[in-house]
């Protein structure tokens, strides 16, 4: 959510801003939004002047008692009764218009960072950098559920009886090397300086408006009936609403944070062969990273944080690439985003594995995420960037590490979180 003073020195920036994410419909909003806040202004401004009379009226009622002018000190009461009742009426007013103004104010894209290429949506995002190279076997790569389904490593139709499609259970070894991915991903981490952390797995609707945009919301989100409780779909969501309504220290700053937590996703509609399987599932288990920061050094962690998912990729022997996210790409809170997708010798092509992004103090404000400073508080900036989330990384583990006899290959940092296995066979 920008800032309304912003809105209402640069209309047209904003307005121009929302054409780049290709979102003209929004645009009337700007309008609507300003006379609102004009309206809630002078509301507040008039509420103000009654309240400034009803006090000095007040204040004078106490003199005319002492000097027996008792007529006149009830006219008095009877001018600061009709002021009550139209604070009560302004307040009411107030608390409606507030309302409406918050409501648009949460659809209005955020700013986005000059350097994003424009472009209408992930078909136009710009590669930037390929790390190792990325080969095809002289052997046909099978699709990754029978790869796994071959190894004995998942049973479908279990899953579907107790709980429904898009879940499953993940057997032996290869439940195992999902594990193992995990707990060298957490500690790859907690080398890096990020204190590790296990957050919430529900989180409050405040929190939920706090982290994302309303479509996110209606299309990620699992609500629990009767409960004002939503099941996180990622766990940045959690990890950024440890600091709802927080006053930082400058000298505490960063906050490093990086989590383990299971997530639950609608994941809503029809998807093909390439997304079924174990690759867009319900119930799957991630390790993520959040930073927050002053708002100066947010794009130098911007850089560092995807920059750590590469060489974690890399260092398990996996190529990957870099995709910048183009502005029809961006969700709404979003200054900046950055892919890394994992190459798939079996597609030929890369896949997202994780994103990185850059909230600026779109969430804080929010959230009221605040830092002290020595001239008034002002908002921090947040990112956040997945990790690992083992049932992508786990296809490309898979299929970049099968063996032509059907075993699967194990790279070194995996091996001391598999018993010291070199292969799955």
């Amino acid at each position: 959510m920008i800032d309304i003073k912003f809105l209402r020195q640069n209309p047209d920036l904003v307005k121009e801003n929302i054409k780049k994410k290709f979102q003209d419909k929004k645009l009337p909003l700007v309008d609507e939004v300003i006379v609102l806040d004009e309206e809630l202004r002078k509301t507040k401004a008039q509420a103000d002047e009654i309240r400034a009379s009803r006090n000095t009226l007040s204040a004078s009622i106490g003199a005319l008692m002492r000097e027996k002018k008792i007529e006149e000190a009830n006219k008095i009461k009877e001018q600061v009764s009709e002021n009550n009742k139209k604070l009560i009426e302004l307040k009411a007013k107030e608390q409606e218009l507030s309302a409406k103004v918050k409501k648009i104010m949460m659809m209005i894209p955020n700013i986005i960072d000059p350097s994003v290429p424009i472009g209408k949506d992930d078909s136009e995002n710009v590669e930037v950098k390929r790390f190792l190279e990325p080969k095809v076997p002289a052997f046909e790569v099978p699709y990754h559920l029978d790869i796994i389904e071959k190894l004995n490593g998942i049973d479908l139709d279990s899953a579907r009886k107790v709980a429904g499609n898009g879940f499953y259970y993940l057997m032996g070894d290869i439940a195992r090397l999902q594990s193992a991915v995990l707990t060298y991903a957490r500690d790859f981490m907690i080398n890096k300086g990020f204190t590790y952390c296990i957050p919430p797995f529900m989180i409050r609707s405040d929190v939920v408006t706090g982290v994302m945009s309303f479509e996110e919301m209606d299309a990620m989100m699992y609500k629990i009936e009767g409960e004002d409780l939503y099941l996180i779909g990622t766990s940045e969501h959690s990890m950024i609403g440890k600091f709802i309504d927080t006053i930082n220290s400058k000298d505490k700053l960063p906050y490093t944070l990086t989590s383990y937590s299971p997530c639950f996703r609608k994941e809503k509609g029809a998807h093909g062969i390439e997304e079924r399987g174990i690759y867009r599932i319900h119930q799957f288990e991630k390790q993520e990273m959040i930073v927050v920061c002053e708002p100066e050094d947010s794009m130098d962690w911007f850089h560092k944080l995807y920059s750590y998912t590469v060489e974690l990729f890399t260092s398990m022997q996996i190529p990957v690439r870099t995709l910048e996210c183009c502005s029809g790409d961006l969700a709404d809170l979003k200054v900046k985003s950055i892919d890394v997708e994992a190459w798939s010798p079996r597609q030929k092509k890369y896949f997202e594995v994780g994103s990185c992004s850059n909230l600026g103090d779109a969430q804080a404000r929010r959230l009221g995420i605040r830092i002290k400073g020595e001239k008034g508080n002002y908002f921090a900036h947040t990112l956040n960037n997945t990790v690992v989330a083992p049932p992508r990384m786990l296809i490309a583990l898979l299929e970049n590490h099968l063996q032509e006899d059907g075993s699967i290959y194990i790279p070194e940092v995996l091996r001391p979180y598999m018993g010291g296995k070199e292969f799955i066979r």
